[in-house]
Order: C-alpha cells, then sequence, then structure tokens
C-alpha cells in the first residue's frame, strides 16, 4: 500500500525482480548440488512405474476375477435379502393375525349365538368384541364394517330377545289357567294336609315340614325346565300317593326368556323401556283375564276357569317378583291387585245373582274359599273376598228360602190331613225320631194306634232341620265365630218359618175347597209344631255351641208362625161356615102375604140345620186323646158354633125387616116363627158340648124379641 502510496511501484518492481533473481540462482545452486539424487531418483522412480504398471495389471486381473467370482455371491445374497425381507413381512403378518384372528373368532361366536338364540351371551361377546378386540385392529377396513355393525347387531339382539318374551307372554296367558288349577290344587292339598296334621300332629309332622319345604323352594329359579311341560300331564297328578306332591305352579313354566331379555336390556342401559313394557302388556293381560264369560254362572266350571287363570296370572306374578331385582315391584304387584279383587268382586255379584240353585251357590262359596286361600298364601289381602262370602250368604239363603218353598208346597199339597195311622212300634219309633213327639197315654194305647198330627208335621219339621244343615255348610270355612255361625243360621231359619213356611201354610188355608176337617188338622198340626220350636232351639245350640243365653242371640219366632197359620185356619173356618150359611139362606123364599103357615119349618132351613149338626159332629169325633188336643178343637169348636148361630140369627133377621117386606101376614110371621123355634132348637140341642147354660140361645135372643 505504501508502494503505491508513494508511486515508486517501477522501483519496487525492480528491486522485486532482482529478489527473484538471487533466489533464482539460490535454486539453481541448490539443484545443481543434488541433481545426481534427482536423477537417481527419477532412475528408481522410472523402475517404481513398470512395477506399478505390473501391480496394476495384477490388481485388475484380481478384480476381474474377484468379480466374476462374486456374481453368484451378490445373486446369494440378493435372495438372502429376499428372504430376510420376506421372513419380516411373514412376522408382522403372523402379529396381525394374532390380534385379528380373537376379533374373527368373537365374531364368528357371535353368529353362533344369535343362530342358536343365546341373546345373551352374544351380547356379553359383542360387549367384548367391541371395548377389547376391536380396538386393537381398528385401522382395517374389515373392523370397520363390524365396527359399523355392532349398532345393528345391537338391534337384532334386542327384537330378537323381544321376540322371546313375546311369545313367553303369549305362552303363559294361554297356559295361566294350568298354572292356577295347580295352585289352586296344592292349596287345597296344603289344608287337608294342615286338617290331618292338626288331628294327627306326630304322624303327619315329617310330612308337613316337607310340605313346607317344597312351597318355600317354589320360589327357586327353574331356566332350564323346557315350555313343552306346560302341555304334560303334569297337571293330572292328585292323591296317587301320600308321598307324590303335585309340583309348584312355577316348575310349569320357564322364566327364562324374561331374566334374559331383563339381562339384555339392562346391559343395554334400557331396563326401564323393557319394565315399562312388560307391565304395559301384563296390564292388558289382567284385564283380559278378568272379564268373565258371559255364561260363567251357567256351571261351576265357568267359575273355576276364571279363577285358575286369575291365580296363574297373580302366581307368576309373584314368582317374576321375587326372582327379579325391580322389574316388578310391590307396590305394582298391589295396584293389580286392587284392580283384579274389585273387578273380580263385581263379576262375582253378577254372575252369582243369576245363580238359582243353591247346591252351585255352596259350590261357588267352597271355590271362592279355596281361591282366596290359594292367594293369601302367596301374600294378596282377601278380606274383601270374605266379605263378598258373606253377600253371597245371604243370597244363597234366598235361594235355600225359593228350594223349601217348593219343598213345603210339595209336602202340604202331598197331605192327607189326617192323622198317622201307626200299625207297629217300628213305625212309631220312626216318626218319634223324626218329630220331637212324647205322650204317656199314646204309648199305653195298643197298636194300631193314631197320632194326633199328620204327615205334613214330621216332614215339615225334618225339612227346617235339614234347611238348618245346608246354612251351616256354607259358614263353614269363613273364618266366622260361632255367634256369628249361630247369629246367620237363627236369622236364616226366622226367614224360612215367618216368610217361606208361612206363605205355604197361608195358601194352604185360602185356597178354595179346602174341607173343615182340613182346616181343624192344620190347626193341630201348627199347635204341635209350634211345641216343637224349643227343640229346633236345642238343635242349633248343638250345632253352633252357643247358648241361647248369651248375649245377642237370636231367637226363633217360629211360635208367632205357627200361631199366626192357626188363627188363620180359625177364621177360613169361621168364614167357611158364614158361607155354607149364606149359600142355604139364598134358598129361602119366604111368602110374606100367606094367610096360613106351614106345618114345620122351611125345607132350606131344616138343610141348613143338618148340615150344621154334621159338621159339629166332626169336631166332636176329632182325635181327643190328649187333654190340650181335645181342649184345642173344643174351644174352635164353640167358637164356630157361635158364630154360626149369630151370623144364622143375624141373616134371619136382615130377611125379615129388608126395605122390600112393605107388608107380612100373621100366617107368615107363624112360618118365620117356626124356622126361629127350629134354630133355638138346634142351639139347646147343644151341637157342640162345653156351653154353659143358656149361652148359645143367647145367639137368638134379639131375633126372638122382634
Amino acid at each position: 500500500r505504501s508502494v503505491y502510496d508513494g508511486e515508486e511501484h517501477g522501483r519496487f518492481m525492480e528491486k522485486l525482480e532482482a529478489r527473484i533473481r538471487n533466489h533464482d540462482r539460490e535454486i539453481e545452486k541448490m539443484c545443481n548440488f543434488h541433481y545426481q539424487g534427482f536423477v537417481d531418483s527419477i532412475t528408481e522412480l522410472l523402475k517404481v512405474r513398470g512395477e506399478a504398471q505390473k501391480l496394476k495389471n495384477q490388481v485388475t486381473d484380481t478384480n476381474r476375477k474377484l468379480q466374476s467370482e462374486g456374481k453368484e455371491l451378490i445373486l446369494a445374497m440378493e435372495e438372502l435379502k429376499q428372504c430376510r425381507l420376506q421372513q419380516r413381512n411373514i412376522s408382522a403378518t403372523v402379529d396381525k393375525l394374532t390380534l385379528c384372528l380373537p376379533v374373527l373368532e368373537m365374531y364368528s361366536k357371535l353368529r353362533e349365538q344369535m343362530k342358536s338364540k343365546r341373546h345373551y351371551p352374544a351380547l356379553k361377546t359383542l360387549e367384548h368384541l367391541e371395548h377389547t378386540f376391536l380396538p386393537r385392529v381398528s385401522h382395517y377396513r374389515f373392523c370397520k364394517v363390524m365396527v359399523d355393525n355392532i349398532p345393528r347387531l345391537r338391534e337384532e339382539i334386542k327384537e330378537l330377545s323381544m321376540s322371546d318374551l313375546k311369545d313367553f307372554l303369549e305362552s303363559i296367558r294361554k297356559h295361566s289357567d294350568k298354572i292356577g288349577e295347580t295352585a289352586m290344587k296344592q292349596a287345597q292339598q296344603q289344608r287337608n294336609l294342615d286338617s290331618i296334621v292338626s288331628q294327627q300332629p306326630r304322624i303327619s309332622g315329617g310330612k308337613k315340614s316337607k310340605k313346607e319345604f317344597g312351597a318355600g323352594s317354589e320360589l327357586e329359579v327353574k331356566n332350564t325346565s323346557p315350555m313343552s311341560e306346560q302341555d304334560s300331564g303334569i297337571l293330572d297328578v292328585e292323591d296317587e300317593d301320600e308321598e307324590e306332591e303335585v309340583p309348584g305352579a312355577q316348575d310349569l313354566v320357564d322364566f327364562s326368556p324374561v331374566y334374559r331379555c331383563l339381562h339384555i336390556y339392562s346391559v343395554l342401559g334400557a331396563r326401564e323401556t323393557f319394565e315399562s313394557y312388560y307391565r304395559k302388556q301384563r296390564r292388558k293381560q289382567a284385564r283380559l283375564v278378568l272379564q268373565p264369560p258371559s255364561n260363567m254362572h251357567e256351571t261351576l266350571d265357568g267359575y273355576r276357569k276364571y279363577f285358575n287363570q286369575i291365580v296363574g296370572f297373580f302366581v307368576v306374578e309373584d314368582h317374576i317378583l321375587h326372582t327379579t331385582q325391580g322389574l316388578v315391584n310391590r307396590a305394582y304387584i298391589d295396584e293389580l291387585w286392587e284392580m283384579a279383587l274389585s273387578k273380580t268382586i263385581a263379576a262375582l255379584r253378577t254372575h252369582s245373582s243369576y245363580c238359582s240353585d243353591p247346591s252351585l251357590v255352596l259350590d261357588l262359596k267352597n271355590l271362592i274359599v279355596l281361591f282366596a286361600d290359594t292367594l293369601q298364601g302367596y301374600g294378596f289381602p282377601v278380606n274383601q273376598l270374605f266379605d263378598m262370602l258373606l253377600e253371597i250368604q245371604d243370597q244363597y239363603s234366598e235361594t235355600l228360602l225359593k228350594k223349601w218353598a217348593g219343598v213345603f208346597r210339595n209336602i202340604l199339597d202331598s197331605d192327607n190331613y189326617s192323622p198317622i195311622p201307626v200299625a207297629n212300634e217300628e213305625v212309631y219309633k220312626k216318626i218319634v225320631g223324626q218329630f220331637p213327639f212324647q205322650d204317656a197315654e199314646l204309648e199305653k194305647q195298643p197298636f194300631p194306634k193314631k197320632f194326633p198330627f199328620s204327615e205334613f208335621v214330621p216332614k215339615v219339621y225334618s225339612q227346617i232341620k235339614e234347611f238348618i244343615y245346608a246354612c251351616l255348610k256354607f259358614s263353614e270355612d269363613l273364618h266366622l265365630s260361632s255367634t256369628e255361625v249361630d247369629d246367620m243360621i237363627r236369622k236364616s231359619t226366622n226367614l224360612l218359618l215367618t216368610r217361606t213356611l208361612s206363605n205355604c201354610l197361608q195358601n194352604v188355608i185360602k185356597r178354595k175347597n179346602v174341607g173343615l176337617t182340613e182346616l181343624v188338622q192344620i190347626i193341630i198340626n201348627t199347635t204341635h209344631l209350634e211345641k216343637s220350636c224349643k227343640f229346633l232351639e236345642e238343635f242349633i245350640t248343638n250345632i253352633t255351641n252357643v247358648l241361647p243365653e248369651t248375649v245377642h242371640t237370636t231367637k226363633l219366632y217360629g211360635t208367632t208362625t205357627f200361631k199366626d197359620a192357626r188363627h188363620a185356619a180359625e177364621e177360613e173356618i169361621y168364614t167357611n161356615l158364614n158361607q155354607k150359611i149364606d149359600q142355604f139362606l139364598q134358598l129361602a123364599d119366604y111368602d110374606w102375604m100367606a094367610l096360613e103357615p106351614g106345618s114345620r119349618a122351611s125345607d132350606y132351613l131344616v138343610d141348613l140345620i143338618g148340615f150344621l149338626r154334621s159338621t159339629f159332629a166332626v169336631f166332636t169325633h176329632l182325635p181327643g186323646e190328649v187333654d190340650v188336643h181335645s181342649t184345642m178343637s173344643g174351644k174352635v169348636a164353640q167358637t164356630a158354633c157361635m158364630s154360626a148361630c149369630k151370623h144364622l140369627s143375624t141373616s134371619l133377621l136382615q130377611l125379615l125387616l129388608e126395605a122390600e117386606v112393605r107388608q107380612l101376614t100373621l100366617g107368615a110371621l107363624h112360618q118365620f116363627n117356626l124356622d126361629v123355634e127350629e134354630c133355638e132348637q138346634f142351639a139347646r140341642s147343644g151341637p157342640v158340648p162345653g156351653f154353659q147354660g143358656d149361652t148359645l140361645q143367647l145367639a137368638f135372643i134379639d131375633l126372638r124379641q122382634v
């Protein structure tokens, strides 16, 4: 820089060239000094070049040979490389297949399970497949297809399990009557067993324990029993052997479809949907079951089938309640039972009201009791059923009263209304066994002899006892106290006496063409029946063990019934006599303008007096072996005779004083006087014993005065 700045480069170049020449001279000197060594080196280098050329040729030749020899090795190495690559690919494939094969196996297993309708295991397999296996191989296309299919498979499982549930619901709807029949049969056997145990506790104690164990084990789930068992002959087992028991109602049904469907819907998170569907369907079935057939009242089998279906329905629901957690609950069961109870009671009230056969009503009562006991054994409250049975009891009493009205009518219509003749001791004891009659004087009399009453007395008395037995049958198994049973029997018997028997007696007394002899016999008969009422009281006391002195005990009103019938018969006697007298008086034909009287009383009056004499002779010849009979018939005869004489006197007085008779002659009056004298003569003759003095003649005193 200083050279250029000072513009001395020319001089600098000169100096530099001089410097170069100096160096060249030094180099030349040095070269000259080393020249021989250089020549030697060149010579050696030339020698080395020849050797190097040889070496090059050898290397080239060796390389050529090596290349020739290495081609096979290269090919082998390429093959080895491909093998290693394939091996690595195979290993990777095996690893991937190891992951994929379980997925495919699970999917295949899922298909097999769905094909064999094992829906719950299929759902579990699907869960494992989705959450465990598919995430490991999710990048494969077939896995994506599977993932896309999972929701559809779930829906398919839901639909198939729901289809099984529908089949199950349809099956139990069809077989509920068999289930109920089995349950009721089992309840009946339990009742029979309990009664045996109460009589022979030591002998039957072991069997009772066995039965109780069987009843307790009924609640176990029977998942493996085939549905076909419902149609087998298993229901025909009955009392073939003491050791053999009727199968539990749950043994007849395979509940596994319900459990499977419940589990499936629970796993799928749709349990509430399933519960709602199940309860809705069962409510519909309950309404169908509770709808009674229109002709149910015609036969007992109609009622039995109706009860079997209801029992079968609730046995199934009770089993579901105890074997599933929350599918049905106690509130739901109680609600269904309340509905069933109200509808059943309404149906029974309606249909039982059509029933007029007391034996059918009694059988229905026994069936209702068995129905109530069966359901009570499953924990259902049945008090309302027993309350309704008390209503049916009133209806039963009415049907009994109608039946016994016909029985009494037949007895009264077929009676000959004459004392029962007794030819030997055997017949006498038979009648005394039928009717409580004791008479020392009659027992002393030789055979043949006669009872004072006619045949309808022992027959009516026996039928009253039969009626009491019929009432007692209805009270069995109603869980009533002896006082309530006694009260029920007494009230029904009172209705029989005061209404049914009273009406029958009144109809007999009031019917046309009834004879005076028959009426008198009815009076005697009703007197004996009245006296037998105390024996009926004793009879009821013996069968109910309730003393008549007990507070609130109903008394029998039979005495009133028979007194009323007797008074009606007496009134009918008086009325009949007066009617006969009026018929005779219609024949009276007085000539009030006659100049001369006849030689004797009028013909119609003579005939009338003759009729009265023969009539009262019947009273005189009635059975009078016992004082009470003669006294009773005597009083009736005296009253009838006095009534007849008064009526005759009044009628004759009306004839004499009637407005059409404006004048009469002395001859006509004398003729009328003869007729009055005939009447007075009749009164004096004492047609009926027992009148004091001229008591009977006083009936004609007013007529005589006129």
